[in-house]
C-alpha cells in the first residue's frame, strides 16, 4: 500500500477505485446505476425480519476504505438488532462480527449524533466508517435485520483495487462482548483470544448503570500484553481518564476519545437531577499511541465506583459495605462536612464493549448473540421517542 495515497495531492493510476451499493452489487466497472435507466431505480432494499443480505463480496488485493449506510429510526431493541458481519479469504466463521450501532461507536441501540477519527454519524442517521479493512484475497461483508420487523436498509461501500498490500498490513477484527450484569471484584473482559502480531486499535464501551446512586467510573483499564499475567504493562486511572476526561464524563467527543451518548432521566420538580446515567456509551482510538503485540492481547475495564455519604448516614456506610466491598484505600472519614466519609467501592454493572484489533493473519471472533445483544436496553418512560431525539449528543426527556 503506497504511504503517500492519503496525501490529496498523491496520484496514483494503480488504485482501482471501486464502490458497492445495491444500484452495483458487484462493483464492476461501469455497472453503477443501471436499474431504471440510470434514474436511481434501486438505492434501498427492504430487509424481512431475520433476513440476512451481502453487502460487498470482492477479490483483492484490496482496501475497504468507506462504509456508509443507514436505516430508519426504530425502538433501540430493533436497532440493535441489526448485525454486521465481515469474513474474510473463504471462512465460514466471522472475523467481524458486532451490531451496526456498535460498530459505529454507539452501544445500547441509540443513534446520536457525533463525529471521530475513524467514525461519523451524522445527524444521529447517517453511519460513516473510513477506518481502513484491507483484504488479501476475498472479503465478503454482510447485514443481518435479526429483529423481528422489516427495516429499509441504504448503504455504500468504497474500495481500492490495488497490486498488493505490504507485508506489515493487519486486517481488521471486532468482536462483541457483554456482561449482564458484570461479577464483583471480577474485571469485565474487552478483548481477549486473538493471536498476534496485532495492534489495539481502541474500543466502543457501554454501560448500563444498575446502581445509580453512586458514581460508577472509578475502575481502571488494564492492557495485558505478551506474556502479562497478574499485572498488565499498561494501566489507566479510570473510565473518564480513559476516555480523556476527568472528573466525571458527560456528553461530549474529540478525534481520539469520547462519550457521545448520555441518557438521563430528567430532573423531578424541585429535585436536583440524578447525576448519573441510566446508559453511557464511550470510545477511544489509539492511533498516536499505538498499542502494539507480539503474540497475546487482553483489554480489561475494573467495575469500581465512588461513594459519598453525609451526616445522619453512619449507619448506610456499613449497609452498602457488605453489597460493595471498599477498593483502592478504602473509606475517607477526614472530610468536610457535610460529608462524614467518601471512598472507592467494588461493583456491578452492565458492561459491553466492542474491540477493533488489527491481526496479520485472519481469524475468528465470537458471533454476536441477538438476545444478548438486546436485553435490557427498552426505552425509558422518559425518552423522547420523536426522529429528532437522535440530533443531540445527550438524550432528553420528551416535551409531552
Amino acid at each position: 500500500m503506497s504511504e503517500s495515497i492519503l496525501d490529496p495531492a498523491c496520484v496514483d493510476p494503480t488504485f482501482d477505485s471501486r464502490a458497492v451499493s445495491f444500484e452495483n452489487t458487484t462493483g464492476a466497472r461501469g455497472a453503477g446505476g443501471t436499474a431504471c435507466g440510470g434514474r436511481k431505480g434501486s438505492p434501498s432494499r427492504r430487509l424481512a425480519a431475520g433476513e440476512r443480505v451481502v453487502l460487498a463480496d470482492l477479490a483483492g488485493p484490496g482496501v475497504v476504505r468507506h462504509i456508509w449506510m443507514t436505516f430508519p429510526p426504530a425502538p433501540p431493541e430493533r436497532m440493535r438488532a441489526l448485525l454486521l458481519e465481515v469474513f474474510y479469504d473463504d471462512a465460514e466463521q466471522p472475523s467481524v462480527s458486532v451490531p451496526c450501532l456498535d460498530f459505529f461507536g454507539l452501544p445500547h441501540g441509540r443513534p446520536v449524533a457525533y463525529h471521530s477519527a475513524l467514525f461519523a454519524v451524522n445527524e444521529g442517521r447517517g453511519f460513516n466508517c473510513t477506518l481502513p479493512l484491507p483484504f488479501r484475497r476475498r472479503i465478503r461483508i454482510e447485514f443481518v435485520n435479526a429483529s423481528r420487523r422489516p427495516t429499509l436498509l441504504y448503504y455504500q461501500i468504497d474500495y481500492t483495487l490495488q497490486p498488493h498490500l505490504a507485508a506489515s498490513q493487519g486486517l481488521l477484527h471486532a468482536s462483541f462482548r457483554r456482561e449482564n450484569p458484570t461479577r464483583l471484584r471480577e474485571d469485565f473482559t474487552i478483548v481477549d483470544g486473538l493471536r498476534g502480531p496485532g495492534r489495539f486499535l481502541g474500543c466502543v464501551v457501554g454501560v448500563r448503570v444498575i446502581d445509580r446512586a453512586a458514581w460508577y467510573g472509578e475502575g481502571e483499564v488494564k492492557i495485558y500484553r505478551d506474556g502479562d499475567e497478574a499485572h498488565p504493562t499498561i494501566c489507566g486511572t479510570g473510565l473518564e481518564d480513559y476516555v480523556g476526561s476527568a472528573w466525571g464524563l458527560d456528553a461530549h467527543f474529540t478525534p481520539l476519545g469520547g462519550a457521545p451518548l448520555v441518557v438521563r432521566a430528567p430532573a423531578e420538580a424541585g429535585v436536583p437531577p440524578n447525576p448519573n446515567p441510566d446508559f453511557v456509551g464511550f470510545y477511544r482510538w489509539h492511533l498516536p499511541d499505538p498499542v502494539m503485540f507480539s503474540s497475546a492481547l487482553r483489554v480489561t475495564i475494573q467495575q469500581i465506583g465512588a461513594m459519598f455519604f453525609r451526616a445522619g448516614e453512619q449507619s448506610e456506610i456499613a449497609r452498602y459495605e457488605r453489597s460493595n466491598p471498599p477498593a483502592g484505600s478504602g473509606w475517607q472519614r477526614d472530610v468536610k462536612p457535610p460529608l462524614i466519609a467518601w471512598g472507592l467501592a467494588e461493583r456491578v454493572d452492565d458492561y459491553c464493549a466492542t474491540a477493533f484489533v488489527y491481526c496479520l493473519e485472519p481469524q475468528a471472533v465470537p458471533r454476536s448473540d441477538v438476545a444478548t445483544v438486546v436485553a435490557d436496553i427498552e426505552r425509558r418512560p422518559y425518552e423522547s421517542t420523536r426522529r429528532d431525539d437522535t440530533q443531540i449528543g445527550v438524550i432528553e426527556p420528551s416535551a409531552s
